[in-house]
């Protein structure tokens, strides 16, 4: 079967429209590569720019159909579990090699955009957290911690600066990184895979992994039609390993969230937003969103265990115009569910499961840079033994509630959406 992307924003403006066959009978790598959305793909171009070039690329449907083609498109340094709780649980000196190599992987896309003319701009520079709370002592104190412990170049922009960009009654003060960026997630994961292919990597999509061998010093992975044999095998599924693998899959929660794309509006968005970074808040269940270069709005926020619920269009905008009432009347043209893969402990699963046997999955909440930097964290390690991976053994598997997880994320989120109108 061949299967069509999500109708979303992104899929409407696609560079390409490319097909990869699916694997037809048995092919022998060195590396295969389970799931072709960013993290798969990052770690396939890890390799081949290592010099590691057979590699297969198993994508049960098309390059970036899940989270890594139907998100924000923002991109930062970091993780879903925050620097200071890194602090708590490894040390500084483990949470600064933690997060340097987000860092790095800024660089490194930076400079695959560039050097692979990956058709996913315009890259727009500036991230900004803004506060829904009035607390700018506490914001200050964030930038200090930041920019003392990890070097970044955080700035603090008060109140009247904020809403004289972003027009809303609900905002305070924020917390500007110049270093974070907009750009287009699926033709960046796309680009990626074009990369890959140009390096001598296979990728094959509508090719779902149906049953794994992975003991023993050769790997058999079979898909409906064909098998490959490898050395080395990556699993990065994310939220769509399914129960491939119960031992990981317990230790995923996958998760619904959503984005919407508005109807271009012209002069009247800047009643609304004067400003073109990415922005999000500051409450514990937070929006997130971006103006385009043709007047729309790409909105998104929300987690839910739906992953499609009824009327998420108006859902949607009804978060948008609490932010921003003067904006009502605006109508969606699309508006789409994504699934995350999260873990407990709020960092992706990056390692060794047993000999041969990799991880690199569950970027849920911040995966555009994150996902680059697991790639080339697995990617050293199999072409160069580089030890970095065993950063994350602190944040291996844990089971994620199985079949009540998602039950028990609702209920979570609930909780912090009270929290959020007990702060206020």
């Amino acid at each position: 079967m061949t299967h069509a992307y999500i109708d979303s924003y992104y899929s409407r403006t696609l560079a390409d429209t490319t097909r990869r066959p699916s694997l037809e009978g048995e092919v022998e790598a060195d590396v295969c590569v389970i799931g072709g959305g960013m993290a798969g793909l990052a770690t396939a171009l890890g390799l081949a720019e290592r010099g590691v070039t057979n590699v297969v690329v198993l994508e049960g449907r098309q390059v970036g159909f899940g989270a890594s083609g139907r998100n924000g498109g923002f991109v930062s340094a970091g993780y879903s579990r925050g620097p200071a709780a890194l602090v708590k649980s490894v040390g500084l000196e483990n949470a600064k090699a933690l997060y340097g190599l987000t860092q790095e992987a800024m660089g490194v896309i930076r400079r695959r955009i560039g050097q692979y003319d990956m058709p996913c701009g315009p890259l727009v520079d500036g991230k900004l957290n803004i506060s829904w709370f009035d607390r700018p002592k506490e914001l200050k104190a964030n930038i200090a911690f930041m920019n003392e412990n990890f070097g970044t170049r955080m700035e603090f922009w008060p109140r009247a600066r904020i809403r004289d960009l972003y027009l809303s009654k609900r905002y305070y003060d924020a917390i500007y990184n110049p270093d974070g960026f907009h750009f287009h997630s699926l033709n960046f994961t796309r680009g990626t895979a074009a990369a890959s292919e140009g390096l001598g990597v296979r990728i094959f999509e509508d090719s779902p992994a149906t049953r794994l061998d992975l003991d023993g010093d050769t790997k058999r992975v079979q898909t409906a039609r064909g098998t490959v044999k490898a050395r080395q095998v990556v699993i990065a599924t994310s939220g769509y390993l399914h129960w491939l693998l119960p031992r990981l899959r317990f230790s995923i929660l996958p998760i619904g969230t959503y984005v919407m794309l508005t109807e271009p509006l012209g002069d009247r968005l800047k009643t609304a937003m004067r400003g073109n970074h990415a922005v999000s808040d500051s409450r514990f269940a937070p929006d997130y969103y971006r103006a385009l270069p043709d007047s729309r709005i790409l909105w998104g926020g929300r987690i839910s265990m739906a992953t499609n619920p009824a009327n998420l269009d108006r859902l949607m905008l009804g978060d948008m115009l609490k932010v921003y009432p003067q904006l009502a009347g605006t109508k969606v043209e699309v508006a789409w569910p994504g699934t995350m893969g999260y873990t407990t402990h709020k960092m992706p699963l990056i390692g060794e499961l047993k000999p041969g046997v990799w991880v690199n999955t569950c970027f849920g909440g911040h995966g555009m840079c994150s996902t680059t930097a697991g790639g080339e964290t697995v990617a050293k390690a199999i072409a160069q033994g580089d030890e970095s991976w065993k950063l994350f053994r602190p944040f291996g598997l844990s089971f994620a509630g199985g079949p009540v997880g998602p039950l028990a994320a609702q209920t979570v989120y609930w909780y912090w959406q009270l929290r959020d109108l007990m702060k206020r």
